[in-house]
């Protein structure tokens, strides 16, 4: 059975469509709110927190969570805005029944979206997804009471990660941190202000309509021109809902999540303490971090892309560090889903540990030359029937051997197909990425 709303991450949708409005939300979290009282055998009145992004139509839909998680007959804690990984460490530690982030991610201002986290601060299955798609109602009564928001999630964030380096550690360093005027503008600059640095901000001043308008992880140039500028230890930049880490060295290069996934990979596998010697990643990322993580004696597994398909992966076999070249970066250890904060700390821990600027110890990953493309389609036909797409995918891959990588998916987020090409020169890479997208241009309507 598919799912009809869900995609890799929660719902998300411009706002006002038939997707995301207050009256579908509303009947979406009063289903998620059921689902999780008969998982918990008619568990009473359950715990719900919710957060949010900076997002205008965040606060319209929070009181459409509000009213749909009194509709099913929980009790709603609002929390404000903030970072999704906050809200689902709260619904670990609080604890609470259900975790709801209103937000959609790295996505546009017009758009939004609903995330939810589980019980242990987990992000729902597929399997749980399609059981609360089989409970929406056809509508629910709003009616709903004033509901005080806590303080208590947010504090315990920068509380816990402000722990991660020893007080006043960032004493001299100049940190330039991009939050593209999203949900970590309150929790990512206290936390390293207190240990000590210099921050310089960009994207910190959200008003509702420029969250990831040229800022953030998607738009890192900025940040890696103000680094170099100002001559700064490191550069960090959060997506909107603060679950994406990517990082610039002192020399203005930027660092996606392979990079940084392999910093860390190497630094724990030294040091004997990278769980199951394990590192999961998923298909997207780049045939070098296996190349990488292997000559140093670890072990690499991959996953369909989405960070709960590495979460879960990772719970599978016992692994604490996982992630996407997006930006994802789990360390299970402190946080039961992606944050960027404590990813880049746990990098600046490396750094300190070492004695390494960023620049060096990003050389612990070669990348094999790879080429990417997304291309918005009209339509999701199924690839399977895409006659002309597959014969060039079995062709290049062919051609490719053991020596590269084809991968063509669509994105879960987006109507886009994805292209991406691995292969031992950038000559090849680019012709085989040229073939694949002349292929599917003739089997889909490309907008």
């Amino acid at each position: 059975m598919k799912r009809l709303y869900f995609g890799t991450d929660g719902v998300r949708g411009n706002y006002s469509s038939e997707l995301i409005n207050e009256a579908f939300v509303a009947r979406l979290v009063a289903a998620a709110v059921s689902w999780v009282a008969t998982k918990n055998k008619g568990l009473s009145e359950p715990t719900v927190l919710i957060g949010r992004d900076t997002r205008s139509s965040g606060v319209i839909l929070e009181r459409a969570v509000i009213d749909g998680v009194v509709a099913a007959g929980g009790s709603p804690v609002p929390l404000g805005i903030l970072p999704t990984p906050a809200v689902a460490r709260a619904v670990r530690f609080m604890p609470a029944d259900l975790g709801v982030v209103i937000t959609a991610s790295h996505n546009p201002a017009g758009d939004n979206g609903i995330k939810f986290f589980g019980p242990q601060g987990l992000k729902l299955s597929d399997a749980d997804e399609i059981e609360i798609e089989g409970l929406l109602a056809e509508s629910v009564e709003r009616k709903s009471g004033h509901s005080a928001y806590s303080d208590n999630a947010v504090l315990d964030y920068i509380d816990t990660a402000r722990k991660l380096l020893s007080a006043n550690s960032l004493t001299g360093w100049r940190i330039v941190l991009d939050t593209a005027n999203g949900a970590t503008c309150r929790t990512s600059p206290i936390v390293l202000s207190e240990l000590g640095a210099d921050v310089v901000g960009l994207g910190n001043t959200p008003d509702g309509l420029n969250i990831n308008d040229g800022v953030g992880s998607e738009h890192p140039e900025a940040l890696a021109a103000l680094v170099k500028k100002l001559g700064a230890r490191i550069g960090i930049a959060h997506d909107g809902d603060g679950d994406r880490c990517i990082l610039c060295d002192e020399q203005g290069a930027v660092l996606d999540g392979d990079e940084i996934l392999t910093i860390l990979a190497i630094d724990a596998i030294d040091r004997r303490v990278l769980a199951e010697n394990t590192l999961v990643i998923t298909v997207q990322s780049n045939l070098g971090v296996d190349a990488a993580v292997t000559a140093r004696g670890g072990r690499v597994l991959r996953t369909n892309v989405g960070d709960r398909y590495v979460i879960e992966r990772m719970r599978a076999v016992g692994a604490t560090l996982g992630g996407e070249s997006s930006g994802h970066i789990v360390c299970a250890d402190i946080s039961p889903t992606g944050d960027g904060l404590v990813a880049a700390l746990r990098v600046i821990d490396v750094m300190q540990r070492t004695g390494k600027p960023l620049s060096v110890l990003r050389m612990g990953l070669q990348k094999f030359p790879q080429r990417t493309t997304a291309l918005r389609v009209s339509e999701r036909r199924d690839l399977a029937a895409c006659i002309n797409l597959q014969s060039a995918v079995a062709q290049l891959e062919t051609s490719l051997g053991t020596g590269g990588r084809v991968l063509v998916r669509y994105s879960g987020t987006e109507a886009k197909l994805r292209l991406l090409v691995e292969g031992p020169t950038p000559e090849i890479t680019d012709a085989g990425l040229a073939a694949l997208e002349v292929a599917a241009r003739n089997d889909l309507t490309v907008l």
